[in-house]
C-alpha cells in the first residue's frame, strides 16, 4: 500500500463578498484559506518534475478564484466549492479546507472564525 504525503498551502488571503448579511455582500472582506491535500509525492520526488505533482501555484489561483467569484451565504459552502476544486485533480486523495473569516460580523471581540472540513475523492 502507498503512503500518502501532504502539500499545504496556509493564509491565502483572498478578497470576496460572502456572507448572510446585505453588507457583506455589498461591502466584501477578506477570506483566509489553509489547504492540506494528501497524496503520494512519490512520482515527483523520483521524477523531479513539477507535471507529477500538484503545482501550488496553480492551485493558489484555482482556489482564489473561487473566493472570489459567485457568492454564498456560508463559509461551510465556501469551503466545500473549495474542495471540490482540489479533488477534480484525481491524485488528491483527501483535502483538508479551513475557511477563516476574521471580520465576520460578530458584536463580540475575537480574532478569527473558522469551519474546517475534511473530504476525500471517489
Amino acid at each position: 500500500m502507498e503512503h500518502l504525503d501532504e502539500i499545504s498551502l496556509t493564509g491565502l488571503t483572498v478578497f470576496g463578498h460572502h456572507g448572510v448579511f446585505d453588507h457583506e455582500r455589498r461591502d466584501g472582506q477578506n477570506f483566509i484559506i489553509d489547504l492540506q491535500l494528501r497524496l503520494s509525492l512519490a512520482d515527483a520526488a523520483a521524477s523531479d518534475d513539477v507535471a507529477d505533482t500538484v503545482h501550488y501555484g496553480e492551485l493558489a489561483d484555482r482556489v482564489a478564484a473561487v473566493v472570489a467569484s459567485d457568492p454564498v451565504d456560508l463559509i461551510e459552502t465556501l469551503a466545500q466549492r473549495i474542495a471540490d476544486v482540489v479533488l477534480a485533480d484525481e491524485r488528491v486523495q483527501f483535502v483538508t479546507v479551513t475557511v477563516h473569516k476574521p471580520q465576520a460580523p460578530i458584536a463580540q471581540t475575537f480574532s478569527d472564525v473558522a469551519v474546517t472540513l475534511q473530504r476525500g475523492g471517489a
